[in-house]
């Protein structure tokens, strides 16, 4: 079996991909900066520790990055002790972060001066389903790539979507992310404004669960009137980071974001009132703050 190198292990979503490789047989490398108690497990169930990602590469056929964005993609690929420091001909580097799309392209044409191929394939899902692995993943690769990798994602992947040619995972991802925070901040100020009308939030909350607006976001928001911020665990700087890849993809294609700019300040401003390390329901406390709605039991 092809050797797998993980640089991300220790977070939310890496944890569950890495510990569902190594149950599916596939031999594990990982490199470990920080939260070491975090990949305990990973290593006493037989994946192995390197020191750095040129090490890693080294050891590697295929190497998969779960981090936060382009700066920490960037750092792992890049540099004296990074990935491609120590890259062969034939490896093949599978960044599963929500990257910036031109960032993307950068580290691709990178990777292929020395013969690395470069693969996008962002994650969809939570840490819940990273776990149990059951994760959505969008692939942006050519066919030939797609099928080397595939059978790997399958460890830790429900569903696994060929998107496009390489760059459309990143690109598809952002628009996903970008729909999902448009409703998750329509749906929070929705709320404050009805109950300072003196509407019940959650009378609304009965007639939309019943019609078309319905949708598993708007019943994850919904149980905020219930005490619960914890429905969706993905945190609010991360969305907010997010959607600000979005508006440069569309600002760097001349599109108008109109929606994506109003729901990107919504977010920053969220973060500013303190919810930024906060999951992103807590929207609905941020909206508190503003017009002194109360929402949340306490």
């Amino acid at each position: 079996m092809q050797r797998i190198g993980f640089i991300g292990a220790s977070g939310m979503m890496g944890h569950g991909m890495a510990k569902n490789l190594l149950s599916k047989g596939w031999p594990l490398a990982l490199t470990v900066h920080r939260n070491p108690g975090r990949v305990a497990d990973l290593l006493a169930a037989g994946a192995s520790q390197t020191a750095s990602a040129k090490a890693l590469a080294e050891g590697s056929d295929i190497v998969f990055l779960c981090v936060t964005g382009s700066p920490q993609v960037e750092a792992s690929v890049l540099g004296g002790e990074g990935l491609l420091a120590g890259a062969a001909p034939g490896l093949v580097i599978v960044d599963t972060s929500t990257s910036e799309p031109d960032s993307t392209a950068r580290l691709r044409e990178a990777c292929a001066a020395q013969g690395v191929r470069y693969i996008d394939a962002p994650l969809a899902r939570t840490p819940v389903e990273a776990e149990a692995g059951k994760l959505n993943v969008m692939v942006g690769a050519d066919a030939a790539d797609f099928a080397r990798i595939e059978p790997v994602l399958r460890a830790f992947a429900e569903n696994v979507f060929h998107v496009g040619g390489p760059g459309a995972g990143h690109v598809i991802k952002l628009l996903n992310n970008f729909i999902a925070q448009a409703m998750c901040t329509s749906i929070a100020e929705a709320f404050a404004v009805g109950q300072r009308a003196g509407i019940d939030p959650n009378k609304l909350v009965e007639l939309v669960s019943a019609g078309l607006v319905n949708s598993g976001i708007f019943q994850v928001m919904a149980k905020t009137l219930k005490g619960d911020l914890g429905g969706m665990k993905f945190e609010l700087n991360n969305a907010r980071k997010d959607v600000r890849y979005y508006t440069h993809l569309a600002e760097n294609l001349g599109a108008p974001s109109v929606v994506g700019e109003a729901v990107h300040q919504s977010l920053v401003l969220a973060c500013a009132l303190g919810h930024g390390h906060k999951f992103v329901p807590s929207l609905v406390e941020a909206q508190e703050q503003l017009t002194g709605a109360k929402l949340v039991p306490r």
